[in-house]
């Protein structure tokens, strides 16, 4: 039974997000930098060679499944999600083909049993430790893969009405005063909450429980009495 390839080149990953092999070799050289010394950059990224076209010998790196999980993170946007969903399947493929092997020839089935006679109890539950690692690995991606674009635009819609609503309207008087302080507000506090530097960031599974925080949230009590202020002074003016 063929074995399938268990980490992924520089090239391939070139490939599945569409951009240039020497900005992808970029990309690994600036992670790697930054995973410290404590940390063993092997089991992310291994430095190796490819032939090219012309038969000349070029550096690039082989990714593990952390390498390949550490740098999909990094990405945002649909070439993020479509690098992880690829590397999903890749898993998934893997997975299948170790669970499902093809039929054998004769001959095949027969080297295949001295194989097996002579393997270890070891070596067979390291085998299917390493189809639990390849799960564990793919709910892993499935559950970091950021929201898509309909999400997003979702949320800040949600963002823009709970805002106009805590303001009395776009031309209440607090609307004019403290439109941006109002935002920055909500938007500061929906980060805090889900731990993420940017909206962007929040995991898809997460999406549901973010529209849940927005359907909930409302001013705190100091910026609450600040909108009351200036819708209040207003009416004031009208009576007047």
């Amino acid at each position: 039974m063929n074995q399938l390839p268990r980490n992924i080149s520089s090239l391939e990953v070139a490939e599945m997000v569409g951009r240039e092999h020497n900005d992808v070799l970029k990309d690994l050289r600036r992670i790697k930098s930054q995973l410290g010394e404590g940390t063993s950059s092997q089991s992310y990224f291994i430095e190796s060679t490819y032939t090219n076209s012309q038969n000349k010998e070029l550096p690039c790196f082989l990714l593990t499944k952390k390498g390949c999980e550490l740098y999909g993170t990094r990405m945002t946007g649909e070439k993020g999600t479509q690098f992880a969903v690829k590397y999903i399947d890749r898993f998934n493929e893997m997975e299948q083909h170790i669970q499902q092997p093809k039929p054998l020839s004769e001959i095949e089935q027969l080297k295949a049993a001295m194989r097996l006679s002579l393997a270890t109890s070891e070596e067979i539950e390291t085998l299917k430790e390493d189809v639990v690692v390849v799960k564990s690995d793919i709910e892993h991606l499935k559950d970091n893969i950021y929201i898509n674009s309909s999400q997003a635009k979702a949320i800040r819609r949600k963002v823009g009405e709970k805002v106009y609503d805590a303001l009395g309207g776009n031309k209440s008087n607090a609307f004019k005063h403290l439109k941006s302080k109002t935002f920055a507000a909500c938007w500061r506090e929906f980060r805090n909450y889900f731990d993420i530097s940017e909206y962007r960031e929040l995991p898809r599974i997460k999406f549901e429980d973010a529209m849940r925080f927005l359907f909930a949230w409302q001013p705190n009590t100091e910026l609450r009495l600040e909108i009351e202020h200036y819708n209040t002074q207003l009416q004031l003016k009208l009576v007047k």
